[in-house]
């Protein structure tokens, strides 16, 4: 909670300022019994009404002045505190950006919403609370008791007593229900999880009429967290009960001692009732103070978990390592490479690169993958192992396997989404982890598996790729990736809208503005993901010959189950359970690797396979 507190700097004013006015409402609040006193023992007394009505007036004066200072210290309060929640959610979208795929995976979609969302609007509620309530309610709680003994020693030791098991009560109760809302919240993740992939596999759960046992599954989880609810707030609940008890007990001891004291003289009436107004007053005071707390320990709870994720360090990016230090260190270990070729490639074959994979120098190699394994975080096996190859700059490199196999691992490692845990990949004869995060994906161009767009036009989505982009650059990627014919049938063309996550287009179309996307930027290095299988063959065939016959020199990665789309690639990786299969091209492997022989038998007939072969 304290290291979230750095977002109030730029709100130093407002949170003096708020409790301070906070302050002086309770003061002029602390007075309101001395005058009714004063209206008791003279006006009243004497019958002079004159006096009264004075009186009376200085009650109305301290009421205005008081809801003045009450609206002044709202006012720097919720300033206050929505600036402090605007910057924490910005700093934590920021944070949560520059996290990489492994870190993400860690934390969970569901998890992060919620601590985007519910969490932290419980803390801003606890700041705005706290910057208003924290300061006041003791004050006058001890203000009080320290009018209650200019007014009578003897009266006064009643609150000496009565405060200290008040604060034992709220502080107690405190400290069992900090803990138990942090389940709760955890819980909450739970149940926001089950209904985040409820919404996402509506049709999946239709298709197998699977809508009992989730609703079943939603429930259970449901009922857990309102148990843990009920559970807590019954703790919670404790308090007001136990507070009024405590406080009327020691009213009924006052009014008691007070009575004495009037008979023997020692007060007067209206001491008695400014007495019995200071308990009433810490009465509602600790009332106050007991929800506070209870909105506090909940922002408190929430603050940490908020804080977890601020803790969670990015493992994809080095200080300095992208920078001059690491260009520099890049040009040198380039001219290492260069010098030492032969024996790098000569140590870095892997069983497959002998016949197929020529030995080039670093300068040549766009990307080479050096025996690298990769676990995923928490996996009980490698995702990958003793990956070896090299892509030359403007080769295809076509990578196939069967479901689970580790395609889209390889091709994760090139931009980063996740490191190897042995190995090493090198870009432009350099390490990936020497280049910072930025520098390296300014070189790759990717199209992920599913394709993502968002709510805007045609042009704001492709012009992620390049923001300076013009309207014939967007043309030329929209023609490349055989998009620019059902772009141009649109009402409005670039400029069409297109809704949250492409929900009006169909899934050939999002797939094409997607590659169309990833070519605005003429990456070195382009990664397409599985990126096509909502095309045709005809579409694929057509969209595969143009990348091929794009300007410049890059390096195509094409991951594919489809045999067809990747037939006609350079240099062809087989991947089965994480392993190189076969490595080669289509002729070779159909010769030799019994994986892909088998992939593409059951893609044609086997008549044609015999053929090729």
């Amino acid at each position: 909670m304290k290291k979230l507190l750095v977002y109030l700097k730029d709100y130093k004013k407002e949170t003096v300022l708020a409790p301070l006015f906070k302050m002086l409402e309770a003061t002029f609040e602390l007075f309101v019994p001395l005058v009714m006193a004063d209206i008791i023992d003279i006006g009243i007394a004497r019958g002079d009404r004159h006096y009264i009505y004075m009186r009376c007036l200085l009650l109305v004066a301290l009421g205005v002045i008081g809801l003045t200072c009450s609206l002044t210290a709202q006012y720097f309060a919720a300033k206050a505190a929505v600036g402090f929640a605007a910057g924490m959610k910005s700093g934590l979208y920021r944070h949560i950006q520059s996290l990489s795929f492994a870190e993400l995976d860690t934390l969970g979609a569901s998890t992060m919403i919620t601590r985007m969302t519910s969490d932290a609007n419980q803390v801003q509620n606890g700041v705005n609370m706290v910057l208003r309530l924290f300061l006041r309610s003791p004050f006058i709680v001890f203000g009080a008791m320290v009018m209650a003994f200019t007014i009578d020693v003897k009266a006064a030791l009643i609150f000496v007593v009565t405060i200290p098991l008040l604060s034992l009560v709220v502080f107690g109760v405190m400290a069992v229900s900090i803990p138990l809302y942090r389940k709760v919240q955890a819980g909450l993740d739970r149940v926001l999880g089950i209904t985040r992939e409820n919404l996402t596999g509506a049709r999946v759960i239709r298709a197998f009429h699977k809508e009992g046992s989730e609703i079943t599954r939603f429930d259970e989880s449901n009922d857990h967290l309102t148990a843990m609810q009920n559970y807590v707030g019954r703790i919670s609940a404790l308090m007001n009960p136990v507070t009024y008890v405590i406080i009327n007990l020691a009213t009924v001891v006052l009014i008691y001692v007070g009575a004495l004291q009037v008979d023997v003289g020692n007060l007067t009436q209206g001491n008695v009732v400014a007495l019995v107004n200071y308990m009433s007053q810490i009465l509602v005071e600790l009332i106050k103070l007991a929800n506070l707390i209870i909105t506090v320990t909940k922002a408190a709870a929430c603050a940490n978990r908020i804080q977890s994720v601020f803790d969670m360090q990015p493992s994809m990016d080095k200080g300095g390592a992208g920078n001059a230090a690491g260009q520099t260190a890049g040009n040198a270990g380039r001219a290492s490479e260069r010098a030492d070729g032969e024996a790098d490639c000569a140590g870095s074959k892997s069983e497959f690169s002998t016949d197929t994979v020529d030995c080039v120098d670093a300068v040549d190699e766009a990307v080479r993958f050096s025996h690298v394994s990769m676990h995923y975080h928490n996996a009980g096996e490698a995702a990958l192992e003793e990956i070896d190859f090299a892509a030359k700059r403007g080769q295809t490199i076509g990578i196939i396997g069967g479901t689970g196999s580790g395609k889209s691992s390889v091709v994760n490692m090139i931009p980063r989404f996740y490191d190897a845990s042995a190995g090493s990949v090198l870009v432009d004869g350099r390490d990936v982890r020497d280049y910072s995060v930025r520098e390296l994906r300014q070189k790759i161009g990717v199209v992920l598996q599913k394709a993502v767009l968002f709510q805007g036009t045609i042009r704001d989505n492709l012009k992620w790729g390049k923001e300076d982009a013009s309207d014939d650059e967007l043309w030329e990627a929209l023609t490349l990736s055989q998009a620019a014919e059902f772009v141009r049938e649109k009402d409005g063309q670039l400029d069409a809208k297109i809704e949250q996550g492409g929900k009006n287009l169909s899934g050939g179309q999002k797939q094409r503005l997607t590659i169309a996307r990833a070519l605005v930027k003429k990456p070195e290095i382009l990664i397409l993901d599985d990126s096509a299988s909502a095309l045709d063959y005809a579409t694929d065939a057509k969209l595969r010959s143009a990348i091929k016959g794009m300007d410049g020199n890059t390096t195509v990665f094409i991951v594919s189950q489809r045999t067809a789309s990747i037939m006609h690639a350079d240099l062809i990786l087989v991947l089965d359970d994480g392993r190189l299969a076969g490595i080669g091209t289509h002729e070779q492997l159909l010769a030799e690797c019994g994986v892909y022989r088998e992939i593409y038998e059951s893609q044609f007939k086997k008549e044609t396979a015999a053929d090729a072969s």
